[in-house]
This record gives C-alpha cells, structure tokens and sequence, in this order.
C-alpha cells in the first residue's frame, strides 16, 4: 500500500497546520485520490465506507476553495443525519482552525430555526446541513444561493433510503449550474447514478479498489471499551498476557504520545514512535526495542513501516484504524516467522460496524472478549509466579535457602506457609499495612531532596474495596490529565489512601476527583491532616 503525506497534495500551509495539530501523518487511499481530483474541479463521484476519512478527502479541499474576505454562502454539505451534519461540521472547523475569517455552521431539525437564522444572517460561507432543513431554509430565503460554487452530497445512498431524493433534487436544481458537484457514497444503487447523470458534468468516479487482503495465522480479539477506560484495559492485557514484546497502535501522534505517557505512568517500559521524531531518535528507539530494553512500542501507522522484529507476541490496536489495509499490516508485526502471536483491538460504541467491514474485507475473524478482571490479573501473576518456582526447585540446589528459611521460621513461629505466602504477595507487587511496594519512579521521586512543593491528600477508599496503588495513579492521571510521573508516595491503608501530588495541582486534583469513581465507588478527596 502506497504511503502518502498530505504536504505531497498541493494542499494550503494554514489547512496543512491544522491537520498537523489534529496528530495526521498520512493521507487514507481515499484522501489520497480524492484530494487532488476535488482540487481540480470536477465533478466527483467517491466511493468510501464509513471511517476512511472521507469527510476529509471532501473538506480539505472543500475549505481551501472558501475566499474568507467573501461572508456570502459559498459551499454547503448534505448530511442523512443530524448526527453527520454535527461531525461533519466539527471536522470542518477543526480543518479551518488557522483560516482566518472562515464559519461553517450546521443546520438540523431538532435546533431553534430562529438561532440558525441568525447565525445564516451573520455570515456563514459553508453551510453543513440535512436536507429537511436545508429546504425549510430554501422556503424562509433565509439561505441565498447566488455564490455557491461546490455542493457535497455525503453518505448520498443514505440519504436516498431515508426519501430525500426529492429536497435534494430541488436543493441542486436551485444552486447555480456553474458550480462543482461531490457526491460520496459506500454504494452506487442505480438512484445514485441517476443524480449524477441529471446534475453531474463529466463526472470523474473515484473507488478504492480493495486488494485481496488475508491476514496470517493470528489470535485476533476484540474488547468493548469506553476512551476513558482504554488505558486500564491495556494494563490488564499486558499483565495477563505479559508479551516479551508489543506494539501498541494509535491513529494520531498526539495519542501515541499520551499513550506512552500513560503506560510509563504505570511502570511499563514504553516509548513512543511517530513521524515528528528525527531518524536518530527513531533508530535508538528501535534498537531499544529489538534488544528487549523497551518492551511496549506505541506507534503510528506511518512509523511502524519499518519494525520488522520476529519476536513481537502481541499488537493492541489502541484506536480501530482508519483503512482496512492498516489493520493488516497492524497486526502482521507479530506472529512472524513461524511464531503465534496475538493482536487486540479496542472498540468504542459505533466504532464495531467497522470492525466488521475489516472482517469483511479480510475474510478474518475477530473474536469478543470479555475485559480481564483484577482478579484475573492476580491469579494469572501468582500462576506465572509459581511456574518459575517449580523452575528453580526442580533445577536449582536449595540447600542453603532451606536452611534461612528454617532458622526464620523456628526464630519467628512462622510457618513456611505463611512465609511462602508473604514472598508470592512480594514478587505480585501487592500491598499491605506493613509492606508498601513502590514502583521504582515513585520511590526516586520521593527521595528526590527538590520534592518539597508536594501536598499529601486523603482519599475514603483502601484495600479493603480492593484499590492499589496502581488505582488511583491511574484514577487521577486519568481525570486531570496531569503526567503519572507528577505523582509522588502513594500510600494504601485498608480503609484510607495517602497520595502526594505537586502543590500547583492539588487544588484542581481535588475538584475533578469529587466527580470521580474509583472501581465504581464514589471517593471523597481532601488535604490530609498534617502530622
């Protein structure tokens, strides 16, 4: 699959800026081909299914043809939903962002006509709308067609079943003849055909033609998540699964930064690879990787062309990628030479009908998997545990541990249960009254003789509603968005939890947290008592 940037489309400095920000590194297939085509002028005919990024192919150029000194109406977007007409729009204003002097305004039922008549009368050059109200616009005049010069028909086989073939041929009867005429659709019933026939010149038909995609012998699971959960169903995984190595998928920079941010946060040893970084930092990074110093590689699409190490066990497709051909060559990273390997992918609500087109079209199967429990961490840690301890008893001469061990148990009244029992507890990372196992980041920041603007908060909650400290790192790096390493001691009692976050935090820590939960428990957060 050809890599395209999107500095290689003609496309504006001010637009280019803002997909930038927006953390894109590379057009889709449908952009890619789109673009340049809508830049043209012609009239266009794109085939895409749902989360290719079509709403960009048509918008990046779309925007780019607005003169921002004119306030009339220059471009309007038919959407089948109120739903669309808001993505769209958002989409559109976040493209926009560095466009001087340019409004897109969305139009649907549902909203006060009044308020959408006086936003028209302020000035709006592209109008995103459904059709119904589009025509109610059309019988108020409170919308003038005079200077549109493009139209886009989005998602236009839906808005045909919905019956609006009617408003949308009487909404392209009454634009000017002289103007560019963008129809993108998943399908091309006859219907479709039809309108091109009656309103389109020359009509160029853009489809990305989907090669034979198959995808090798690989475990591939899904899990049903919220984006505020994302991070700590990855942690379980990770846990349960304890891949040697893995890489972690995102679909923009900025996630692929927050995401290291997280999982380093947690203790996993991470870093991050994306098209921002010099070659240097990238070649350091990939040696880290191959020789095993960083285990977890959080990626973009673009930057992980070139990881071809064999022992990668797992892939996590952090966000569902953007084509169905990412998916592929996602998740072929593992299972490489003759070795299983496994990927996951984490659907949020709407996101599981295009998890069915990637099944579709790589003839796969993903399977639903129910997000692992605390306790099924903790019984697959004290497993592995255990199995390199039937290791080292089988292989290993113990004579001399038998020994310490014998001498605490008869100095202490322990027995070599108990004794046993509190050295699995240790090697788990479990907590107790007596012993607080700190990750090493937390003990270094604690000892740290700067860590004076630190202020100790409380928090309802402890061990006996099962928290650890892992918990409410992640609770409060997850609410506040402030970096896990801020974080200092954070002691759990059974009842209670002891936290230092930096002092020019606090106050906000304590104020986002009073609407949290922890483990599905309402907590209550203040400044500790000082002592």
């Amino acid at each position: 699959m050809e890599t395209v940037k999107f500095e290689e489309l003609q496309i504006d400095a001010a637009i280019l800026r803002a997909i930038v920000d927006m953390g894109f590194e590379q057009a889709s297939p449908i952009q890619a081909k789109a673009i340049p085509a809508v830049l043209g002028g012609g009239d266009i005919i794109g085939q895409a299914q749902t989360g290719t990024g079509k709403t960009a192919a048509f918008g990046i150029p779309l925007l780019q043809k607005i003169n921002p000194k004119s306030k009339h109406l220059q471009a309007i977007v038919l959407c089948p939903t109120r739903e669309l007409a808001i993505q769209v729009s958002e989409e559109l204003r976040n493209l926009s962002k560095y466009l001087h002097g340019v409004k897109v305004l969305p139009v649907y039922g549902g909203q006060d006509i009044t308020k959408q008549i006086r936003s028209l009368k302020a000035g709006a050059q592209v109008v995103v709308g459904t059709p119904g109200r589009v025509m109610d616009h059309m019988r108020r005049k409170t919308v003038k067609f005079d200077n549109i010069n493009m139209i886009v028909l989005d998602e236009a086989d839906e808005m045909l079943n919905m019956g609006f073939r009617d408003d949308i041929e009487t909404i392209l009867s009454d634009i000017p003849e002289e103007r560019q005429t963008i129809l993108f659709s998943a399908t091309m019933p006859k219907p479709i055909l039809e309108i091109a026939s009656k309103f389109q010149k020359d009509t160029e038909i853009i489809k990305v033609v989907k090669k034979e995609l198959t995808v090798p012998k690989i475990e591939q699971y899904y899990y049903e998540v919220r984006p505020r959960n994302k991070m700590e169903v990855l942690s379980r995984l990770l846990d349960v699964y304890a891949p040697k190595l893995s890489v972690v998928f995102c679909n923009t920079k900025r996630q692929v930064e927050e995401t290291v941010e997280g999982l380093k946060g947690r203790g996993y040893f991470a870093e991050a690879l994306h098209g921002d970084m010099k070659q240097l930092h990238r070649d350091r990074v990939m040696n880290g990787f191959r020789n095993g110093k960083v285990e977890i590689l959080v990626a973009t699409d673009i930057a992980a062309r070139g990881i071809d190490v064999d022992d990668v066990e797992a892939v996590f497709n952090y966000d569902v990628p953007q084509d169905e051909e990412f998916y592929v060559h996602r998740i072929g990273r593992t299972g490489r030479a003759g070795r299983t390997g496994r990927a996951f992918t984490f659907i949020v609500g709407k996101e599981i009908y295009k998890l069915k087109d990637i099944q579709r079209y790589c003839k796969t199967k993903v399977l639903a998997q129910p997000i692992p429990s605390l306790s099924d961490v903790t019984d697959v840690k004290a497993e592995k545990i255990l199995d390199q301890v039937n290791e080292i008893i089988e292989n290993v001469e113990l004579t001399k541990m038998i020994e310490i061990i014998e001498k605490k148990v008869n100095e202490q009244e322990y027995t070599t249960l108990e004794l046993a029992a509190a050295f699995l507890k240790l090697n788990m990372g479990d907590t107790n009254e007596e012993i607080v196992v700190e990750p090493q980041r937390q003990r270094n920041y604690r000892d740290n003789k700067n860590n004076r603007g630190m202020v100790r908060l409380f928090i309802n909650i402890g061990k006996k509603q099962n928290i650890r400290p892992g918990d409410i790192l992640g609770a409060i790096a997850g609410e506040t968005g402030m970096a896990g390493r801020l974080i200092g001691t954070i002691d759990v009692y059974d009842k209670y939890t002891f936290v230092e976050v930096p002092k020019e935090y606090s106050e906000d820590v304590i104020n986002v947290m009073k609407d949290a939960k922890i483990k599905g428990k309402t907590i209550n957060v203040e400044v500790a008592n000082k002592r």
